[in-house]
C-alpha cells in the first residue's frame, strides 16, 4: 500500500462559511475604544452611520449667518461685496460658504484649517485645506505660535506666508495643538451599531429568498436503498425544475420526502432595545435634540425646550471659535483698502424656541426689572 492509498482511505470532514458577508465597513468592526482613530475613519463613520452625517450638517446650518461691520462705517459696501461674493474652492461664492466648509470640518476632524488666495489686486479667492494636506507644530522660537507646515518630510516644512493660512482646534487636550472631533468615542459604538443593521440585512434576505432543505429517506425495502443516490439526484434536478421555471409547478415526489425552509425553526433576534440604546449614546455624544434628527422618542414639551437651551448654548460656543477666523479674513481685506479701523461680527439670532415663548421671556424680564426698579425708589 503506497502512502497515498494510506491517506485516501481516510475520512475528511470538509466545513463551508455558514454566511458570504461583504461587508462594506470592515474598519469600523476593528475598532477598540483606546486605538486612535485617523481622519479617513471619521470620514467612513459619517459614510456608514447617516444619523452622525445629519447631526453634523444640522449644526452647521443651525449656527446660522453673519454679518460683519466695519467699525468706522468705511469701506462698508466694499466689506459687503466682499462677503458675498469672494471666491471659495473654485466652485463655490461667499465668505458664509467658506466658514460652512470650515466648520464640518472642524466638527469632524476636531482641527481645520484654510488659506487666504492673494494676487496682484488683493485677495482673490480663499480654500479650505483638506486636513491631511498639512500638519502642525510648535515654533521653536515661540513657544505659543503654531506653524503650518506641509507633510511633505518627518519634520515638515513651515508655510511661507504663515500670516495667510488659519487653524482651529475644537476642544484640545491638555499639551495638544490639535483639536478634538465631535465624533470621538463614535466608532466603537457605531461598530456596534453596524453589525446589528448587517445582521438584520442577512437575515431579511434569507427570509425574502427562501432556501428548502429536501430530504429523502429510503425505506426498509433494499431496492430503496440500493437506488438511494439516484432517487436523490432526479429528485433534486425535478425541485429544481419546480422552483427556478417562469411558471408556478407542482412538485410531486413518491416515498419518505421532507421539504422544510431552512432556518424557519429560528428565533430572530429583538434589535429594538439594543439599537436604541446605542442610538442615545451618539446622539449625547452630537448634542443634538433627538427631535430634529427624526427621532421620535417619547419626550415632553418642557423637555424639548431645554434641549433647544442646551444646543443654543453649544451654538454659542461655536461661534466664539468661528469669529477669530472671520475677523482675520475680513481685517486683512479691509487693511488692503487701506482700512485700518477693525470689524465687528453680528451673528444672527438663534431662533430654536417658538417666537411665542420667547416674547412671553422677553415680557417676564421686564416686569421682573420694572419691579425691582419700582422697589429701590421706594
Amino acid at each position: 500500500m503506497s502512502i497515498f492509498d494510506k491517506f485516501g482511505k481516510r475520512k475528511v470532514c470538509a466545513t463551508a462559511p455558514q454566511t458570504n458577508s461583504s461587508y462594506p465597513f470592515d474598519s469600523l468592526c476593528s475598532i477598540y475604544p483606546s486605538q486612535v482613530t485617523s481622519p479617513e475613519l471619521y470620514r467612513q463613520l459619517r459614510e456608514a452611520v447617516p444619523i452622525i452625517d445629519t447631526a453634523i450638517y444640522k449644526l452647521v446650518r443651525l449656527t446660522g449667518g453673519f454679518q460683519v461691520k466695519s467699525l468706522n462705517g468705511k469701506n462698508q459696501q466694499e466689506l459687503d461685496d466682499f462677503v458675498r461674493n469672494i471666491s471659495v474652492n473654485g466652485t463655490g461664492q461667499g465668505l458664509q460658504h467658506f466658514m460652512d466648509i470650515y466648520f464640518e470640518q472642524l466638527l469632524t476632524y476636531g482641527t481645520s484649517a484654510g488659506e487666504i488666495v492673494t494676487d496682484g489686486n488683493g485677495i482673490h479667492s480663499l480654500y479650505n485645506v483638506p486636513i491631511k494636506n498639512i500638519s502642525l507644530k510648535r515654533n521653536p522660537e515661540k513657544f505659543n505660535e503654531i506653524l503650518v507646515c506641509n507633510p511633505d518630510s518627518i519634520s515638515g516644512t513651515p508655510v511661507k506666508y504663515q500670516d495667510l493660512v488659519m487653524f482651529s482646534a475644537l476642544n484640545p487636550e491638555a499639551g495638544s495643538i490639535t483639536g478634538t472631533s465631535i465624533l470621538k468615542g463614535l466608532p466603537f459604538v457605531s461598530s456596534i451599531l453596524l453589525k446589528i443593521y448587517n445582521s438584520i440585512g442577512q437575515n431579511w434576505e434569507r427570509a425574502g429568498n427562501l432556501r428548502y432543505a429536501v430530504t429523502y429517506n429510503p425505506g426498509s425495502d433494499m431496492l430503496d436503498r440500493a437506488y438511494a443516490k439516484e432517487r436523490a439526484t432526479q429528485i433534486a434536478a425535478e425541485w429544481a425544475n419546480a422552483m427556478n421555471g417562469s411558471s408556478v409547478k407542482d412538485f410531486v415526489a413518491v416515498g419518505d420526502v421532507q421539504i422544510k425552509v431552512i432556518g424557519a425553526d429560528n428565533q430572530i433576534l429583538d434589535s429594538e432595545i439594543p439599537v436604541k440604546q446605542l442610538l442615545e449614546q451618539i446622539v449625547s455624544k452630537l448634542s443634538v435634540p433627538p427631535f430634529m434628527l427624526g427621532i421620535s422618542w417619547s419626550t415632553t414639551e418642557r423637555m424639548s425646550s431645554q434641549q433647544a437651551d442646551a444646543l443654543t448654548t453649544e451654538l454659542c460656543a461655536y461661534r466664539r471659535l468661528l469669529t477669530p477666523v472671520i475677523e482675520k479674513i475680513c481685517n486683512l481685506y479691509l487693511r488692503l483698502c487701506g482700512n485700518s479701523s477693525g470689524i465687528e461680527v453680528i451673528w444672527d439670532d438663534i431662533t430654536l424656541q417658538d417666537a411665542v415663548e420667547q416674547a412671553k421671556a422677553e415680557l417676564y424680564k421686564a416686569q421682573a426689572k420694572s419691579i425691582s426698579g419700582g422697589e429701590k425708589n421706594d
